[in-house]
């Protein structure tokens, strides 16, 4: 047991900041950014030390994005309220039509270039599940540093494909993490909606 603890240590570790972060995720409560530094930035050598180097390089991004999502939640975009206090927190929309076309043309191309680069600069034997899952991360991430309540539905896709992955990659934690990640991200999209009701009626 001790053995099996000291070979799966960060793996545990970073599945319980997994847990704390997607309650957090699930409360739309700004505290989610501060557990989304410190979780990636562990992630790193997990990924890298299990072949996932897209995975790995992508945590450096969720680290950095985690600052810009604080600050984004942070802010309305009008300055103080209307009581002259300091900004409230952004509140939750919908992902406006004009987007879809660029942002999945960001997407497309994320994933190829994710992909070149793990199939010419990795030994990584998964480029295109990697690439693909970091790709739809980057624009799941940006939609929820933007609270557009769509961004439960990329989560979804991601959070199933990466707990196959990592079964795969042999990180049990993790997959157990993103499994349960698939099930919460389903009651997530239902809470975000509820909030974003009662917001709209104290508006």
């Amino acid at each position: 047991m001790t053995d099996f603890v000291a070979a799966h240590w960060l793996d545990i570790l970073t599945t319980l900041l997994g847990l704390v972060y997607i309650w957090l995720e699930y409360k739309a409560h700004i505290g989610l950014w501060i557990v989304g530094i410190i979780m990636p930035a562990l992630d790193v050598y997990l990924y890298y030390s299990h072949g996932l180097y897209g995975d790995a390089g992508m945590a450096v991004y969720y680290t950095l994005a985690a600052i810009y999502g604080y600050a984004a939640w942070r802010m309305k975009g009008k300055g103080a309220t209307d009581d002259g206090q300091a900004p409230a927190e952004k509140p939750i929309t919908h992902f406006p039509r004009r987007l879809i076309l660029p942002v999945t043309a960001v997407f497309a191309v994320l994933w190829v270039l994710t992909w070149w680069v793990l199939s010419h600069y990795t030994n990584s034997n998964v480029p295109w599940t990697d690439a693909f899952t970091n790709a739809l991360s980057f624009v799941g991430l940006w939609a929820l540093a933007r609270k557009y309540i769509e961004q439960w539905g990329f989560w979804i896709v991601v959070d199933c494909v990466c707990t196959v992955l990592y079964v795969q990659k042999g990180i049990p934690f993790k997959a157990g993490l993103y499994g349960l990640y698939v099930i919460i991200a389903i009651l997530g999209y239902f809470k975000w909606q509820r909030l974003m009701r009662a917001s709209r009626s104290w508006s």
